[in-house]
């Protein structure tokens, strides 16, 4: 009866969140079974498109250095450029498609994919292009390496400065975005041949069976 009577108590979204834990556990116990190799795929895969996210920010920022004729504070540009792309590049693709297909939240493919490669072309490759910006021009400004405009010539000289950037760095866009996708493609194989493992039985008796 107390048992009962606690169940009665339950609120919906208690209940739910209960139902949540328990297929949770029940995903986690079969991850735990599968091979390594797709158990260390699964895991550090995201840190694989943060270090392409973290290389596309110092080749942009070498192409702005150039451009604005910045030789000082390399290692002081470069630092941000290699590890701010890497940690939100990593950070966000394991939390809109690593831990949602883990936890099951996401069960459709083409989801993940779109969800990949949106997360590779835009902050593994757009990212990095627009944080080397104000970095290189504090830069620029600080050591007089370019002649800066005044506020009214300032927009036009900086579409004129990325223009080129852009351009070079849209080959790395796209192998971001299709690098995003095939990442989270097999991400996604690796959660269905999770799923099609058995249940793991704990009783000894019905395992002799």
């Amino acid at each position: 009866m107390a048992g009962r009577r606690e169940l009665e108590l339950n609120s919906p979204q208690e209940n739910a969140r209960l139902r949540h834990m328990k297929r949770m556990d029940a995903l986690l116990n079969k991850f735990v079974r599968l091979p390594k190799a797709d158990q260390k795929l699964f895991t550090h895969g995201s840190y694989f498109l943060g270090i392409n996210g973290g290389f596309c920010g110092l080749i942009a920022n070498s192409f702005f250095r150039r451009i604005l004729n910045v030789t000082e504070a390399r290692i002081a540009s470069s630092l941000p450029m290699a590890v701010l792309p890497f940690l939100t590049t990593a950070a966000i693709y394991q939390t809109a498609v690593t831990d949602p297909l883990i936890s099951g939240d996401l069960t459709c493919a083409t989801c993940a994919m779109s969800r990949g490669g949106l997360i590779g072309s835009v902050i593994g490759g757009l990212y990095p292009i627009v944080l080397a910006i104000p970095i290189n021009a504090g830069l620029a400004a600080r050591y007089s390496s370019a002649p800066l405009p005044g506020k009214e010539n300032m927009l036009r000289f900086w579409i004129k400065v990325c223009q080129p950037v852009f351009k070079k760095m849209s080959f790395a866009i796209l192998l971001q975005a299709a690098f995003g996708i095939y990442l989270s493609s097999r991400h996604y194989g690796i959660v269905m041949k999770m799923l099609q493992l058995p249940e793991a039985n704990s009783n000894p008796e019905e395992l002799k069976d």
